[in-house]
C-alpha cells in the first residue's frame, strides 16, 4: 500500500454527499457517541438499532463468537445509512469505512468489524437482499477503484476460492443480515452489511486456532436451527462471495461482482 499510514491520510472520501450521509459511532464507557470525533450524541435511531444488534450478539445462543468477542471488547465501530444499495448510501459508507480503517491501532480486541445497518428497503427475500448486498459493494469499489488498489493478499475475482472485498487496499469478510434471513442469526430488523477485517482471520489460521473457532460455530448453529449453513464452506475450497449474503446458493451460482481497472498494486 502507499507509504503513508491511512491513519495519517485525511479521509479521501470527504465530498458534501459523503459528508452528509455519515453517520459514525462508537461505544464508549457504555454509552454511544458517533461522529469522526466521536464527540456528538447519536441519532435516536442509530442508538435504538445499536442496542438491538448487541443484544442479537450477546445472546447466548448466538452462533459467531467473533462477533461476540468484538462486541465484549469493543473492537467494532457501527453506521447508519437509509437505503441498501443506493449511491448515496455507499458515499456515506466509503467515509466511515476509511474511518474504520483510520483507527484500528486503537479498537481494542483482536477482532474488528464495521456495522453499517439501513433503514430501507423493508426485505422481503433472500434474493432480494442478496442482489442489494452486491448493488451496494459494487457501488462502495466503484468509489474505491480510482483511489486504491485491491488488497494483493486476496483475489479480486469472485469465483476464485481465495476472493475477499477490498477497500481502500484492506479486505474484509462481509456478512449480510436482514429479517427475511432463513438462518436465525442471520436475521435482524434492519438490512445489515457487516465488514469484518480479513486479516484477523488469517492471522487465526497461522496460529492453528481458526478451525476450533469455524467448530464452536457450526456445533451452535446446529444446535440452535438443527443444521449447519449449507453456504458454509472450508477455506480455501470455494469463494467467501458465495457466503456473504447468507443465501444457500447451487453450485451454478455466479457473483453479481466484477473489480474495475483503477488503481494498480
Amino acid at each position: 500500500m502507499e507509504s503513508e499510514t491511512l491513519e495519517k491520510r485525511e479521509n479521501p472520501f470527504n465530498s458534501r454527499e459523503a459528508i452528509e450521509k455519515s453517520n459514525y459511532a462508537a461505544f464508549i464507557d457504555r454509552k454511544l457517541v458517533a461522529g469522526d470525533d466521536l464527540d456528538q450524541k447519536p441519532q435516536a435511531l442509530l442508538d435504538f438499532i445499536h442496542d438491538s444488534f448487541r443484544a442479537l450478539v450477546l445472546n447466548p445462543q448466538f452462533s459467531c463468537v467473533g462477533a461476540k468477542s468484538a462486541i465484549q471488547q469493543g473492537g467494532y465501530r457501527i453506521g447508519h445509512y437509509e437505503m441498501l444499495g443506493s449511491k448515496e448510501s455507499a458515499a456515506g459508507l466509503a467515509h466511515d469505512l476509511f474511518h474504520f480503517l483510520q483507527e484500528q491501532p486503537v479498537l481494542d480486541g483482536e477482532f474488528s468489524t464495521f456495522v453499517a445497518t439501513f433503514s430501507h428497503p423493508v426485505i422481503q427475500s433472500e434474493q432480494q437482499f442478496e442482489q442489494l448486498l452486491w448493488q451496494q459493494l459494487q457501488q462502495l469499489h466503484e468509489i474505491d477503484a480510482p483511489l486504491h488498489a485491491w488488497d494483493p493478499a486476496v483475489s479480486d475475482d469472485p469465483d476464485n476460492p481465495h476472493f475477499a472485498f477490498s477497500f481502500a487496499t484492506s479486505s474484509f469478510f462481509v456478512v449480510g443480515l436482514h429479517p427475511a434471513a432463513s438462518r436465525y442469526t442471520r436475521r435482524f430488523a434492519w438490512p445489515t452489511l457487516v465488514f469484518n477485517l480479513h486479516a484477523q482471520f488469517d492471522k487465526l489460521r497461522e496460529e492453528g486456532r481458526f478451525e476450533r473457532m469455524q467448530q464452536v460455530i457450526r456445533s451452535r448453529e446446529e444446535k440452535l436451527q438443527g443444521s449447519i449453513n449449507e453456504s458454509l464452506g472450508e477455506y480455501g475450497s470455494m469463494s467467501d462471495a458465495r457466503q456473504y449474503a447468507g443465501r444457500a446458493v447451487g453450485a451454478d451460482w455466479r457473483c453479481p461482482f466484477s473489480r474495475l481497472n483503477g488503481k494498480k498494486e
